[in-house]
């Protein structure tokens, strides 16, 4: 067992263990077999006494026996110590858990030393064991529905991934075991990426795969604080990973240049295609729509080394409505901000997923459902109370379609939609006129700098108004379908919603 090597010590062996190829730019190239993604139905939480209560249970967050997790504690744990080596890397998330990680792969355990920072060797918090080879023989006698399993133990203060080499289960682990125990502290924990202006001013931007929370976050003029995950407590806001894990799908130098230049000696790649000179191909999804680059932060120009930055002044949610209706940028006040939050409304589209023909509609809470194990008005209410507090404008941004619905209209131009990102971090919508859009009840701007005042209302870009309203009621109907789903929720925070 290797303790704590460091990440050159680490990138050699992932080499000479076979365990990846290395590029061009001499970033490490892997591939992680059928599991290219997190699976979000082989991951269970244990269920014990002491959170029974506390967890939201169902479709995503699945509960295990205890007795099944000691089995498979037995099995995971038999088959590490029978490997000849393992790798081990002590670690913190935020500044408030030690972790210790334990990974069958000298690549997994680089990939964590990525993700979070290094840590003392004293007693962890949390104990992670990762085993990709390690598979559940019979898997419904452990009460799992596949060979693989993610099972966190909040009691046993442990965690188990076997079956699965995506390395994404490591980090999404890690940030599930905060959201859980960061709220009990008053810190808000959430699913988004944050930046920090030339005054220090800070930013967050929280957005579902293919909204442009990356493109839109990362910014040559503004500071990066973190990628995807973050707190929010009494002091401000700080990243809970010192690294991205970016996606690379059609990714380019000039769409995203920090993220391109990123993919340079060290760099974990995983799952792309690379041709036999060691050139990587991004525009080739055939191993999967999810290939991913896993760097340190600081392999971002300008990145706040800290990771930490004060209470943000802005906050910005981004959609991509493929139905063509909801305004390109509006105003939200606390309830509203409130409402969408515990929406985390995007649109899935046609091919992404197999039987999806048309766009639909896409609701995960928070924007990051499956990362948040609590009832969902304990991150609801943490949020009202941050937004209260510190006066934080909320923006809701939607970089989806214009003129139409997908496959009619077109997507909203981005260089508009970083117009709007930049109109509302830098002031410029402060003293604009607005309207309220009818049936979203959102606030829009009449003006921004550099968009076309016609561009604001959507309305406005179809040929076919009464196309428009119909479409508009549609979706609206399903804002109101999911809100329904939540009886927690307050009356005063539902009837903000939009409405058919």
């Amino acid at each position: 067992m290797t303790k704590n090597l460091s990440q050159d010590e680490l990138y050699k062996l992932a080499i000479d263990r076979g365990e990846a190829k290395v590029s061009a730019t001499e970033s490490l190239v892997v591939t992680t077999g059928k599991y290219t993604g997190r699976s979000p139905y082989d991951k269970f939480i244990v269920d014990t006494p002491d959170i029974h209560d506390e967890v939201d249970w169902g479709k995503i967050n699945v509960p295990i026996s205890e007795e099944n997790y000691k089995r498979l504690h037995d099995l995971i744990t038999s088959y590490l110590d029978e490997r000849d080596e393992l790798f081990v890397q002590n670690v913190t998330a935020g500044t408030e858990l030690n972790f210790e990680i334990t990974c069958e792969y000298a690549y997994q355990a680089l990939f964590s030393s990525y993700m979070l920072r290094p840590s003392s060797e004293g007693e962890p918090d949390f104990k992670i064991l990762v085993a990709p080879n390690c598979k559940a023989p019979n898997p419904s006698e452990y009460g799992l529905v596949s060979e693989a399993f993610i099972v966190v133990n909040m009691q046993e203060k442990t965690v188990l991934i076997g079956g699965s080499k995506y390395a994404g289960e490591i980090k999404k682990s890690v940030f599930s075991i905060m959201n859980h125990l960061l709220p009990k502290k008053g810190i808000l924990p959430m699913h988004c990426s944050a930046n920090m202006g030339q005054d220090g001013s800070t930013a967050l931007f929280f957005g579902l795969s293919g909204t442009g929370k990356t493109t839109l976050s990362a910014d040559e003029n503004r500071r990066l604080i973190g990628d995807d995950e973050h707190g929010w407590d009494e002091n401000g806001i700080f990243n809970i990973e010192n690294g991205c894990y970016a996606k690379c799908i059609n990714l380019t130098r000039e769409t995203e240049p920090q993220i391109y230049d990123a993919i340079r000696h060290g760099t974990i790649v995983e799952n792309a295609i690379m041709d036999p000179e060691g050139n990587f191909d991004f525009g080739d999804s055939s191993l999967t729509e999810n290939a991913r680059a896993a760097y340190p932060l600081s392999f971002i120009p300008g990145s706040v080394p800290s990771g930490i930055g004060g209470h943000p002044s802005t906050v910005i949610f981004l959609t991509a409505d493929a139905f063509g209706v909801m305004p390109p940028i509006s105003r939200l006040n606390r309830e509203q901000a409130m409402y969408h939050f515990i929406s985390g409304y995007t649109s899935k589209l046609a091919g992404t997923e197999r039987g999806i023909t048309e766009p639909q509609a896409a609701f995960s809470s928070f924007f990051g459902k499956p990362f948040m194990p609590l009832k969902p008005m304990v991150y609801g209410e943490l949020l009202g109370e941050k937004l209260e507090k510190h006066g934080s404008q909320v923006y809701l941004i939607n970089t989806g379609w214009s003129g139409g619905p997908y496959g009619t209209g077109k997507r909203i131009a981005i260089k508009y939609s970083r117009a709007m990102v930049t109109a509302a971090l830098d002031g410029s919508l402060d003293n604009v006129e607005y309207e309220t859009h009818p049936v979203f009840n959102l606030d829009i701007p009449r003006t921004c700098p550099d968009v076309p005042d016609e561009v604001l209302n959507p309305r406005n870009t179809w040929a076919d108004k009464e196309a428009y309203d119909k479409k508009a009621c549609d979706l609206a109907l399903l804002f109101e379908e999911n809100i329904g789903k939540f009886p927690e929720v307050p009356e005063e925070i539902k009837k903000i919603g939009p409405k058919a």
